[in-house]
């Protein structure tokens, strides 16, 4: 096993010995491996490639073909169906039709005419890089390291101080055929060379087994990484010193919250964003740094970095003891600063644009800083929001080595700009699936546990929400959220008749995702008895749970929406029991009613700021409900004069349709609310079978 101090080694012999002979799957083996390890490559960034001799199923010779990365696809998670399988020979013709820099866009399409293997995901525009060098192993990756190398002053003479004659280097140059050439190019100049560093770009290392493609690549991170460290040592600080010092863990944590959805709402001034907020010790080094102000504005280097992150960040100016508490001030100082970002940005589209470039996009920054607390990303989902943040975590590392190695370039902005508005990006861009009804959403749902509550989750998930889950039982949300993907939801044990921790869980949407756009209050119990055996204790409960906690969380939520500016959506699971008079039921149907009222008091009083405030009413929800497991179950069958076991069918028998109701109805009744009513707010919609006497009118 081989020792590294800066990347780790992954590669287990007993894992690879399982593909045998199989240098496709051992291909794939070290491209996930490669991408478990965030300093070397990040969420789909650089990629990786095989050549096997094949057979061609047309004229039954053997042939080389080259297995790659396809178009947007991650080496952390690649598999047989993200890689593109073409004939390494038609693909090397291609040099005969090149026409030079003007024609790299139509190479694109002629990728498709070298494809092998039919199943093949669409070849990315690096596909030739891969081609056009001989060896059956090939890596191109973006370690930290290696573009602080490449995006360092003097870089060309920095790469040979550290590994002499043994890697070769290319000046900065956008992706496509020409720089293919180029490398094909570097390699007959330089013979016998193990590696080439593309400068304010990446890394291309090779090997003839995967293995050895695999260990080549570590060991030239290894060594650059080694270099740098010793720099910094050398100079004794870094990014010019520390110019302030954090506001303690929990402080910043409690700032970020405060401040979160306000910075969303300013991000969403043209689509609505997701948020993610970090404070690691490499952000915050950078953040409280005294070069902050010289740095950030420079951009970032690599192309893969500002495709994410924009072409560089917004920091704040508020100081990090600033009362966030005072809104309206807060704004006043917050929205020069933004309205500033959004024109630089403009013109900085307006100064590089060509005739056919496309549209300018959403001005807003990604990337968010505030020294002394940390560091905010928005995007149009979670996982886009964390990538983002992931990669200036990338190009903080690359600020910090290159500094310390003499100092840091960026791309020029005209470089940048044509990677940006390139039109075969945009052509990826436009050809991403429609989005859902309810992306860029964040709904929090208590009594998500289980039953209806789960199933409301599941329905706002499955329609594009991000979701966070409360509960009293911390266990039966550590389950439920186990059925998400990740970036999808988060949990929070919260009680509803307690306002810390109401005020908890809404801090955990915020820090997760960046505010909350849609409270559906789920959690509840039933009591059914007689007026002489309801207790103060069940009277208390009931009107606790259901009435206060509604009346607190929307509380709570109307704050969080205002900061926003966004609207919101609050439902209440209320029962058919609030408009119908039953025997047993005083407790229950009284706050399922005080429930139903109090939606149409908050839909009248928060109109104005387009928070719509709505109630879903079920009945006879047995199977899978909670309620329905204890007492709740026999007391409704002794009050109707029948068995528990005879209750679904009860129920479904008494209502007009004949439908037994199901946790999955009543998740529907709240879909229709938060993703097709929009202009609906005060109504009550039943979703009970159809029962006469809960008609509304």
């Amino acid at each position: 096993m081989k020792s590294f101090k800066y990347v780790d080694y992954l590669w287990e012999d007993k894992k690879a010995f399982q593909f045998k002979d199989n240098q496709v799957d051992l291909f794939l083996y070290r491209s996930n491996i490669l991408g478990a390890d965030l300093r070397i490559t990040n969420y789909g960034g650089g990629n990786t490639s095989c050549k096997t001799i094949e057979k061609d199923p047309l004229t039954n010779e053997e042939v080389e073909v080259m297995w790659v990365k396809g178009s947007g696809g991650d080496i952390g998670t690649l598999t047989r169906s993200g890689i593109a399988g073409l004939y390494t020979k038609r693909l090397r013709n291609l040099k005969k039709v090149y026409g030079g820099l003007d024609d790299e866009d139509r190479m694109v399409g002629l990728f498709n005419h070298c494809i092998y293997d039919l199943d093949s995901k669409a070849p990315s525009i690096d596909t030739p890089l891969h081609g056009l060098l001989p060896f059956a192993h090939i890596d191109h990756l973006h370690p930290d390291a290696l573009i602080a190398v490449a995006a360092a002053e003097d870089s060309e003479k920095v790469t040979k101080e550290i590994w002499g004659d043994t890697m070769g280097w290319l000046p900065w140059q956008r992706p496509g055929f020409d720089l293919g050439l180029q490398l094909e190019k570097c390699l007959a100049n330089n013979p016998g060379i193990r590696g080439i560093v593309l400068g304010s770009h990446g890394l291309f290392t090779w090997g003839d087994t995967s293995y050895e493609c695999y260990v080549n690549s570590l060991e030239v991170v290894e060594k650059a990484s080694e270099y740098i460290e010793q720099k910094i040592k050398e100079k004794g600080s870094v990014f010019g010193g520390q110019k302030i010092e954090s506001l303690p863990k929990k402080d910043r944590l409690e700032k970020a919250a405060q401040i979160m959805p306000l910075l969303r709402g300013l991000c969403s001034s043209e689509n609505r964003m997701i948020g993610h907020f970090s404070d690691t010790d490499v952000v915050m080094e950078f953040i409280n740094s005294n070069d902050l102000e010289r740095l950030a504005p420079m951009g970032t280097s690599c192309p893969d970095h500002f495709l994410r992150t924009k072409i560089q960040p917004l920091v704040l100016n508020l100081d990090k003891n600033e009362d966030l508490l005072d809104v309206d001030a807060i704004l006043k100082k917050l929205e020069p600063v933004f309205k500033s970002y959004r024109q630089e940005y403009v013109d900085y589209y307006n100064t590089c644009k060509k005739e056919n470039s496309p549209a300018v996009r959403d001005a807003n920054p990604v990337i968010i800083i505030y020294p002394g607390i940390g560091m905010f990303s928005f995007a149009k989902n979670k996982q886009t929001a964390r990538v983002a943040s992931e990669f200036y975590i990338n190009a903080i590392n690359v600020m910090r080595g290159a500094e310390a190695i003499t100092s840091y370039t960026s791309l020029p902005r005209q470089e940048a700009f044509d990677i940006e508005y390139w039109l075969l990006e945009e052509a990826k861009l436009q050809r991403m699936p429609k989005e859902q009804p309810l992306s860029r959403k964040v709904a929090l749902v208590t009594g998500a546990g289980g039953g209806i509550g789960k199933a409301i989750a599941d329905k706002l998930v499955a329609e594009g929400a991000n979701v966070v889950l409360t509960d009293v039982n911390e266990q039966s949300l550590i389950e439920a959220n186990a059925t998400y993907k990740r970036d999808v939801a988060t949990y929070a044990v919260c009680d509803v008749t307690n306002t810390d921790s109401i005020a908890s869980a809404y801090k955990k949407a915020i820090l997760e995702f960046g505010g909350v756009d849609i409270i559906v209050h789920s959690a509840g119990l039933a009591i059914s008895k007689a007026l002489e055996d309801t207790t103060y204790k069940d009277w208390n409960i009931l009107q606790n749970i259901l009435v206060k906690g509604q009346f607190d969380l929307a509380k709570q939520a109307t704050k969080i929406m205002r900061k926003q500016g966004l609207g919101g959506d609050y439902i209440a699971i209320a029962s058919k029991n609030g408009l119908v008079a039953g025997p047993n039921n005083v407790a229950y149907g009284t706050a399922k009613a005080a429930q139903q009222h109090m939606v149409r008091l908050l839909a009248a009083e928060l109109g104005k700021d387009q928070i719509r405030v709505n109630t879903v009413n079920p009945d006879g929800v047995i199977v899978g409900s909670k309620i329905w497991e204890g007492a709740w179950a026999e007391g409704r069958a002794k009050a109707n004069g029948i068995t528990v076991e005879e209750l679904p069918a009860f129920y479904a028998k008494r209502n007009l349709l004949n439908e037994i109701i199901t946790p999955e109805d009543i998740a529907n009744g709240v879909f229709s609310l938060v993703g097709i009513l929009d202009k609906s707010t005060g109504n009550i919609i039943n979703v009970d079978g159809g029962m006469a006497n809960a008609f509304v009118r």
